[in-house]
């Protein structure tokens, strides 16, 4: 019977501009350094593959993962081809082939880190590649993150498992592995926090993909469970410091990475919240419609083990995406919500690493984000916007530099908007003075937004002399272009 054609796969194919016996030639070398050089792909091999949806024998699919890693510049997953690995169930296949089947994450998460890396130390970023859209998403995982994970009835515990023999060097790990691993994440976020994702990303990719090679290897439970805590908590530091430095498919895609690893290991409220990083994304990549998706998926998986504070952070994303869409009532409701959550929280349940960094001055900074975004459209939201920027600016602790860059640059928009520029000018000159001591992208997207507001303060004596030093401060960073 005929099968239907691999649409990604022709997709992808014409993106490269290889002919199919170009493709044929470079599957069989690449295939011979690595080993096989039995291997004799061809023309109609090439075709059939496209035109007929057959699933190569291995090691095709990886080479060709690789193939069009290299020749595209960004991360080519098997699953971005459209192909199946060898054991692998048959199906509908969804967006990025979600939700993977059971124990397919380690390899996902291995296979993605490692063309990761490959491609950083070659100077690419993945830029070309299209960020799926928050509806995808959401039909794809919706009913896969609601359930109940798989269960690994007939896994080898403790021991290696055995699909994964052959490409990872599995090995046992201990609690005191585990315990120092917990601290690096620790390290890691402390660092993304204070100075922004750009410097350390790589370090973090290379110690993710060291997780998933130890995932291969089957550990009792306790600590099983342990280490997909570690794996999730590291794919969303992955995540946030690629989206802080504008690499945003790659972000999205460790994002949806973490869901699965949180999913993995038992912890339903750590996939929502790693989801609600994906629908920030989309919030400042202006798609709220996207993010309310995801947020909708973040929610529901949450489960009923959500903390309230937990709760309240997922409410002010929400409230951000819906200002965001010009939607008041929407946005005041998700806020009154997200602060009753807060103030529910009596402490007598420690929060989890992961939401630690979610305190009083996180709840008004987002705050502040919501109803200055909402300000562009109702001008009355700029003078509460003032209020919890200025409050969160009072309660920001050490360690938050990136954060206090945000909250400076929404006091100072919100004040542009509620026609106080000379505030709105000290501000700014705030954010301007520490913002080139971080290596986030993101600040600086922030900043040319303010920049846009100051326009109708044009000739205005300090305003223009901001307006000045700020389009002399951000080409050295960005792409050499003057702000929009």
């Amino acid at each position: 019977m005929t099968k239907r054609p691999n649409t990604r796969l022709a997709d992808l194919f014409g993106i490269a501009g290889w002919s199919k016996g170009e493709l044929a030639r470079l599957v069989n070398r690449q295939a011979a350094a690595l080993g096989h050089p039995q291997l004799a792909t061809d023309t109609s091999r090439v075709r059939r593959w496209i035109d007929r949806g057959e699933t190569p024998r291995d090691p095709v699919p990886e080479v060709l993962a690789s193939l069009f890693t290299e020749r595209l510049g960004r991360v080519v997953t098997i699953e971005d081809l459209g192909l199946r690995r060898p054991g692998a169930a048959g199906g509908r296949q969804t967006v990025d082939g979600l939700p993977w089947a059971p124990r397919r994450t380690a390899a996902v998460l291995t296979e993605f880190t490692g063309m990761d890396l490959m491609l950083n130390r070659r100077g690419m970023v993945g830029a070309g590649a299209a960020l799926a859209a928050g509806s995808a998403l959401s039909d794809a995982m919706h009913d896969w993150l609601r359930g109940d994970p798989a269960p690994e009835a007939g896994l080898p515990v403790p021991g290696t498992d055995p699909a994964g023999l052959d490409r990872y060097e599995a090995a046992p790990v201990g609690s005191e592995e585990i315990a120092a691993l917990e601290q690096a994440v620790e390290i890691f976020r402390a660092w993304d926090a204070s100075r922004g994702g750009g410097l350390q990303r790589k370090a973090v990719v290379g110690q993710l993909n060291e997780v998933g090679g130890m995932l291969a290897y089957r550990h009792p439970g306790h600590l099983q469970r342990r280490l997909w805590g570690v794996a999730a908590n590291l794919a969303v530091l992955a995540g946030w410091m690629s989206h802080d430095v504008g690499m945003e498919p790659t972000a999205q895609k460790y994002f949806v990475i973490a869901a699965h690893a949180a999913r993995e290991g038992g912890d339903r409220p750590r996939a929502g919240e790693a989801l609600s990083r994906a629908a920030r994304q989309m919030v400042h990549l202006g798609r709220p419609d996207d993010a309310l998706d995801l947020m909708e998926l973040a929610r529901s998986g949450s489960g009923e083990e959500a903390l309230p504070r937990t709760r309240a952070m997922l409410c002010t994303v929400e409230a951000w995406a819906q200002a965001a869409a010009g939607r008041e009532q929407a946005m005041r409701r998700a806020l009154g919500q997200a602060e009753e959550l807060f103030v529910s929280d009596k402490g007598d349940t420690p929060p989890p690493s992961w939401m630690q960094m979610f305190d009083e001055a996180d709840l008004h900074g987002m705050q502040a984000l919501a109803y200055r975004t909402l300000a562009e459209y109702r001008p009355s939201a700029a003078k509460p916007a003032e209020g919890h920027a200025k409050r969160a600016l009072e309660l920001r602790g050490e360690g938050r530099q990136r954060s206090c860059i945000f909250d400076h640059l929404s006091l100072a928009s919100a004040c542009f908007l509620g026609d106080e520029p000379e505030q709105a000018v000290s501000s700014a000159r705030l954010a301007l003075v520490s913002i080139g001591e971080t290596s986030s992208h993101r600040t600086w997207d922030r900043l040319r937004q303010m920049y846009r507001l100051t326009g109708r303060y044009a000739g205005y004596g300090r305003v223009e002399s901001l307006r000045t030093d700020i389009e002399l401060a951000l080409p050295a960073v960005r792409t050499g272009h003057a702000p929009a």
